[in-house]
């Protein structure tokens, strides 16, 4: 499944990320990449010990928490702490997939990469270029989002970043592994809960149709939790 993620960040929050990211330190993006995605790979990225990448990486990992359609999609278990990159002057990185398990430098612990995300601090005016293009059994689909906005894939999937010809694209990434393994279950639990909530709406949380509903969720998130 492949969401768009709404209004993660605040405008206020945007604006003081941008700020601060625009005059971070800036290094060269390969020294974090595997040797597969290293060959594809040219942007800038901020160091993980950065000040600047710890706090606005809290900031996103906090929003998060308290955004009710990421915690549905996603069912997260543990989140990693968000990376920045930045692509400008024809900066790209080709056809890559995701790593399976990524370590937190800080605390050396193991993540398993089922999800990827991306969250955009700039227009998609500002920047030419610049898409992310995922691919999967449907084709490719192109992705350029609003500044606070979110895209959310399966980390399974061939993704690149097309080449930014003019201005700079300044975004977040990191990776969720979820108490739901599979991506298909994922989505069709996703798409139980969209209807929980519908139903809630038009007919109210206490009646037996609703009841009957989350009742099936839970039973299944039960069953298929790790």
């Amino acid at each position: 499944m492949m969401l768009h993620i709404p209004q993660v960040l605040s405008a206020e929050q945007v604006a003081e990320c941008r700020a601060l990211l625009l005059s971070a330190d800036w290094q060269d993006g390969k020294s974090t990449a595997g040797f597969q995605s290293a060959m594809a790979k040219d942007n800038l990225q901020l160091s993980e010990e950065s000040e600047t990448a710890r706090y606005i990486g809290d900031m996103i990992t906090q929003a998060l928490a308290q955004h009710p359609l990421f915690v549905a999609a996603a069912l997260p278990a543990k989140v990693f702490p968000p990376l920045f990159n930045c692509y400008q002057g024809g900066q790209s990185f080709g056809v890559h997939v995701d790593n399976s398990i990524r370590f937190n430098s800080a605390t050396n612990e193991p993540i398993r990469t089922d999800l990827s995300a991306t969250l955009f601090f700039c227009e998609p005016d500002e920047y030419e270029g610049g898409e992310l293009v995922v691919e999967d059994n449907y084709g490719a689909h192109s992705v350029k989002l609003p500044a606070g906005d979110l895209i959310l894939y399966p980390s399974t999937s061939l993704h690149q970043v097309m080449p930014v010809t003019q201005g700079a694209r300044i975004s977040s990434f990191f990776w969720i592994q979820s108490m739901v393994r599979d991506d298909g279950q994922r989505t069709l639990l996703f798409d139980l809960d969209s209807s929980i909530q519908q139903v809630n709406q038009q007919l109210g949380t206490g009646s037996e149709t609703s009841i009957q509903l989350t009742g099936v969720y839970h039973n299944l998130l039960r069953r298929w939790a790790l």
